[in-house]
């Protein structure tokens, strides 16, 4: 072993850490600052120290799972794929670890490395031993785990040739047998946005160890299918500071929940209005409403913009239901506007009053619509921001969202997070811009993707779900950041937890995500009590 061998050796001899993303508010670092994290590093640290470190990290990870699986023997060795830059170093690295902890592997590296890192791993890989071919295996029947190393966040083209055809092949794997791991990112994926690279190939994979930090795109748009289950291993570098990305949980809302003490009374926990239901669309809003009463307001109001409202909810009698004229918006702690609540001149003069109240407010559904087409409304929703230092909350979907920006939604989603932030300037609003990772942004720059909910939100009213837990929260008193982190969450979670238990993602309603957002508020936030 060379000098450069050893001390790069030395560099990783510790048992390198792996983080669980569950529950935590890790930054989620751009292709940007990792560069720069990287190039701070590389002045400080020994030759090919992060190298060393990110292979002997995923390395570890194979042998926790191995150990568990049984998946790994001399006859069904670990398979590995090399690029031709510092990602396939990293799987020759991987190898040789797992090499000299005996494990049997066997490297597949179609174009040799070219980068010093990773001629590097690839001398060490060859005075371990490691099995090095150019050419893939006819099968992967073989084979225990296989590992992607072929590209990592440099990827700047579309996958091509063999690349693509191991990314397909991968991919089938994955959705197969399983045991499929990409190192850093799956290969073709856009760690900044989550989308592939030029609408090429990429890799699906079960599992992913991800380098240095959290990437945000392994958690918006095709992130989350091609990432699965993701484990961050830092290789010691300090990300703190480095991003105002987060991942959304449960640390940075939690503290503004209100206590559920004894003395405390329906008052305590506010009155909420949702308005909406123009004629023949009142379902949306009593859907809401409920999802409200679920999340913990103390009253909950439905004022209708149309007619042929019913005069009350028969699962729900607890609801006050009002003809619009009838209630008086300027008494209550918090307002969502919008669901069901039409295009007609009514819901306009509507909109335009709320948003003249002093009253924390939601907008979602056709409240953006009419935003979208209206200056006055507009201008009228930047001054409660920007003057009166009093923020709407809006909830839109990607199409709403390219209305608001005169934009298409191609564009939205090329790169949410730049979106929500457009939308979280322009407007003077924290923005919730909903999809696969939703981006829940704040006008002063704060911004977390969310890393909750799966394919069984996407049936008609879950958004108008959302929007009644975000509207209880309001009127719970939670600031409108932290209000539209809890709601997003918990909506996403209650998703989750049911899909679990086998009620989902075919057929779930979004009627039976409220009473188990309400499940879990109590077992999370107020165990003492239950």
């Amino acid at each position: 072993m060379t000098d450069a061998m050893q001390s790069a050796s030395s560099a990783s001899s510790e048992a390198p850490a792996l983080v669980n993303p569950h529950d935590r508010p890790l930054p989620l670092l751009s292709v940007a600052g990792l560069r720069a994290l990287e190039q701070e590093a590389a002045a400080t640290l020994p030759e090919h120290a992060l190298m060393a470190r990110a292979g002997a990290a995923a390395a570890r990870f194979l042998l926790d799972q191995i150990g568990h699986d049984g998946s790994v023997s001399a006859d069904h060795p670990v398979w590995l794929v090399a690029g031709p830059g510092n990602n396939g170093g990293d799987a020759l690295v991987v190898a040789t670890e797992l090499r000299r902890a005996g494990v049997a592997v066997e490297v597949c590296m179609p174009v040799e490395v070219k980068p010093d890192d990773a001629r590097w791993a690839l001398a060490a890989a060859r005075v371990a031993g490691v099995p090095v071919s150019a050419t893939p295996p006819a099968s992967f029947d073989a084979y225990g785990w296989l590992v992607d190393g072929m590209f990592g966040i440099g990827l700047a083209r579309p996958l091509d040739g063999v690349f693509a055809t191991l990314a397909q092949q991968l991919s089938e794997r994955a959705r197969g047998q399983g045991r499929v791991l990409a190192l850093d990112v799956p290969s073709g994926l856009d760690s900044d946005t989550g989308n592939v690279v030029g609408n090429g190939a990429a890799v699906r994979a079960t599992h992913t160890v991800t380098f240095i930090g959290a990437k945000p795109g392994l958690y918006m748009t095709s992130g989350r299918d091609l990432a699965g289950s993701v484990t961050v291993a830092p290789i010691g570098l300090d990300d703190t500071g480095r991003t105002q990305v987060q991942l959304n949980a449960p640390a940075l809302f939690a503290p503004f929940l209100p206590p559920r003490d004894f003395a405390t009374n329906k008052g305590t926990f506010g009155s909420l209005a949702v308005v909406g239901g123009d004629t023949g669309m009142c379902g949306a809003p009593i859907l809401a409403a409920r999802a409200a009463l679920y999340a913990g307001a103390g009253k909950v109001h439905v004022g209708f913009v149309g007619s042929g409202a019913p005069a009350y909810d028969p699962p729900h009698p607890e609801l006050m239901l009002h003809a619009i004229d009838e209630l008086a918006l300027d008494s209550m702690d918090a307002l969502a506007i919008g669901c069901g609540m039409g295009h007609r001149d009514r819901a306009s003069v509507t909109l335009h009053d709320a948003l003249a109240l002093d009253v924390p407010t939601l907008l979602d559904a056709d409240a953006l619509n009419l935003l979208a087409k209206d200056d006055a409304l507009a201008e009228s929703l930047e001054a409660r921001g920007t003057q009166h230092g009093n923020p709407c909350v809006l909830t839109p979907h990607p199409l709403e969202a390219a209305r608001l920006l005169g934009s298409d939604a191609r564009a939205v989603q090329s790169d949410r997070l730049a979106a929500a932030r457009s939308l979280a300037a322009r407007y003077a609003s924290v923005i919730v811009l909903k999809g696969a990772g939703t981006v829940i942004a704040a006008p002063d720059g704060r911004i977390a993707v969310n890393p909750t909910g799966n394919a069984a939100l996407a049936t008609g009213g879950t958004g108008d779900v959302l929007g009644g837990l975000i509207g209880a929260l309001l009127a719970q008193q939670l600031p409108q950041y932290e209000a539209a982190l809890a709601g997003v969450y918990l909506h996403g979670l209650a998703a989750d937890t049911l899909t679990a238990s086998g009620s989902g993602p075919a057929g779930l309603t979004a009627g039976e995500l409220a009473p188990m957002v309400r499940t879990l508020l109590n077992r999370l936030f107020y165990p003492s009590l239950t």
